[in-house]
């Protein structure tokens, strides 16, 4: 019989390190995705998977089972990729007088997004909100899920995603004239 995941968080939050490595193994790839498509950089999603993946322990014990484990860890990795960017854009405010180091590090990262899918690249045009949301329905969410990873109502997912598809598809057709 499997253990449940709930089971186990319980337990990884009481110190059972096979308890968490199990965890880890069940959801790493599950978690991975998501961090890519809240980035939209392979190497951003690499750091913010490791980021959540060391952080977790200590998070455990905030998990009480209300929710299933997965929307707590999906909730876990939104919230992480908020902090993410809420630091890069303190960073960046900060680093405003590196002009030519700046200028060639975005380039750098421009040839970077080059090499990924049209999706991956046009979520990156959406707005957090709407690529958080877009992630998680694309990664197999109900829109009700999705509402209570975010903490928002499930008409405002459908909502978004309806928004995001609409500016896609302008993108798309805007391409495609080019």
């Amino acid at each position: 019989m499997k253990t449940s995941d709930e089971s186990l968080a319980k337990a990884a939050a009481d110190g059972d390190g096979k308890a968490f490595s199990l965890l880890l193994e069940r959801h790493y790839d599950r978690l991975f995705r998501l961090a890519f498509r809240l980035t939209g950089v392979r190497s951003e999603a690499e750091d913010l998977t490791q980021d959540i993946c060391a952080a977790l322990p200590a998070k455990l014990s905030a998990f009480h089972a209300q929710a299933r484990f997965t929307t707590w860890l999906y909730r876990v990795a939104v919230n992480a990729a908020h902090d993410r960017r809420r630091r890069a854009a303190t960073r960046a405010r900060h680093n405003d007088g590196w002009g030519d180091w700046e200028a060639n590090r975005r380039a750098a990262n421009a040839e970077t997004a080059e090499a990924l899918d049209w999706l991956t690249q046009a979520m990156r045009a959406l707005s957090d909100d709407q690529r958080d949301t877009l992630a998680l329905v694309l990664d197999d969410m109900t829109h009700a899920e999705a509402a209570q990873v975010l903490g928002i109502s499930e008409g405002t997912v459908s909502w978004r995603i309806s928004e995001a598809k609409k500016q896609l598809r302008a993108l798309r057709v805007k391409e495609d004239q080019a």
